[in-house]
């Protein structure tokens, strides 16, 4: 079957995560991904958080399937060179460098647009134009610029960040879209265009129903959160609020049996309002059906601390698989709490692709996420990540059609190749 993306050529200039995360999923879809990295160095996240020595990291493996890796000096004249003529071959460039670091290149938007006005430029950055565009930003200061630390926690405890990647995977994935979007443009138009994602933006987005509790906030207490069943007023902006669900529905994280020794024997139980009556059954307080304190979802909202602990009286009689199975049959919409270990061993997930297992020539295999995005005539096949300039000769021939003697001539100036040490004297 035909890739959705086969045909497109994207140069990567990204690098750790959020850009990654993007050139990958594109590359999933069939793009054909060049991966530009610095002659002896690669990717920074090559080397970080190594647990084979010798080998690149699961922090890089894990960013960087199904692409091609070149090395290039972008600061020598033959780099500069090879960069015009790939620039002139490729659809989308995509960087996440520092602000302003591609127009020290020497290679700013009015250069590339006129190199080749077909091509994208896609960029991420911490935070769009206003008085933080200059700053650098990391995944835990677009959480907590973007909204969601401030929202995340306890009431009586600190901000906390999530262990979702969502500054950074989840811009890459904004930023994803927002090529796809511009290369369908482009078949109208044909001109390229630049797509831009600010991670604090991003971050916004997918805290949007906290937005909304916002201004809810103006007209009267959030009385779906803890704290107004427990009498404590709000204050002027939307407070943390523990495990609350962020919906409608009053929801929560409960005991399971054998929570005293296993973190993770919880479930996520949702007091969802047309299933009340089946609630009460299996919890075996028939009585709340009807008794005026607890029939209608308005009343019970104030009482929700002693709701919930009574339903975790009957969750902890039960595993948290046994009290999904038995809430599922019910149509009570409910989860368990899965750690890392579980989902890594879940059956069910290997057989979508959702999780993979993936060979690779220095650090043998691993297990990797797959493709999140399913599509039924374009099956995503995940293929190793690249050693740091594998593919260097391949594109300079193949993509760019340079010869053997033109090849030579590069390698001799040192583009490509990392500076060789000086003998010690």
């Amino acid at each position: 079957m035909t890739k959705a993306l086969k045909g497109v050529r994207i140069l990567d200039f990204t690098h750790v995560q959020s850009g990654p995360t993007c050139t990958q999923l594109l590359a999933w879809f069939g793009a054909d991904v060049i991966k530009v990295e610095r002659p002896g160095v690669g990717d920074i996240t090559r080397g970080q958080l190594q647990d084979v020595p010798n080998a690149d990291s699961l922090y890089f493996t894990m960013l960087n399937h199904n692409k091609r890796s070149i090395t290039l000096d972008t600061k020598n004249p033959k780099g500069k060179e090879v960069l015009t003529e790939l620039i002139k071959q490729c659809d989308v460039l995509v960087e996440n460098f520092g602000p302003g670091v591609l127009d020290r290149m020497g290679f700013p938007w009015e250069k590339i647009h006129s190199i080749n006005p077909k091509m994208i430029v896609a960029s991420i950055k911490g935070f769009g134009p206003g008085p933080y565009e200059d700053c650098k930003v990391y995944e835990n200061v677009a959480q907590c610029t973007g909204g969601a630390a401030s929202t995340t926690g306890f009431r009586d405890g600190l901000p906390l960040v999530t262990g979702a990647q969502i500054g950074d995977s989840g811009t890459g994935l904004h930023l994803a879209l927002g090529i796809v979007t511009a290369l369908y443009q482009r078949t109208m138009t044909g001109q390229g265009q630049k797509v831009t994602a600010a991670m604090q933006d991003g971050v916004l987005n997918l805290s949007r129903v906290k937005l909304r509790d916002q201004q809810r906030l103006v007209h009267g207490p959030l009385k779906e959160y803890s704290q107004f069943g427990e009498g404590i007023p709000f204050g002027d902006a939307v407070p943390r609020a523990g495990n609350d669900s962020g919906g409608g529905q009053p929801g929560r994280i409960l005991k399971c049996k054998g929570w005293e020794t296993d973190p993770n024997a919880y479930i996520y139980f949702i007091t969802q309002a047309p299933v009340w009556e089946k609630i009460c059954d299996v919890i075996g307080e028939p009585g709340w059906k009807t008794h005026p304190d607890y029939a209608k979802p308005p009343a019970r909202l104030s009482r929700l601390n002693e709701i919930f602990a009574r339903i975790e009286l009957w969750t902890m009689t039960k595993t948290k698989f046994e009290a999904m199975d038995i809430l599922n049959k019910q149509d009570i919409p409910c989860g368990p709490i899965l750690s890392m270990k579980e989902l890594a061993e879940d059956q069910s997930l290997r057989a979508t692709g959702t999780v993979v297992e993936v060979d690779h020539p220095t650090r043998g295999k691993y297990l990797s996420v797959g493709n999140p995005i399913k599509l039924s005539d374009s099956p995503t096949e995940v293929k190793r990540s690249p050693l740091l300039g594998e593919h260097t000769d391949e594109i300079l021939r193949q993509v760019l059609g340079f010869s053997d003697h033109q090849v030579a001539e590069i390698h001799d100036s040192g583009a490509l190749d990392p500076p060789r040490k000086q003998a010690a004297e």
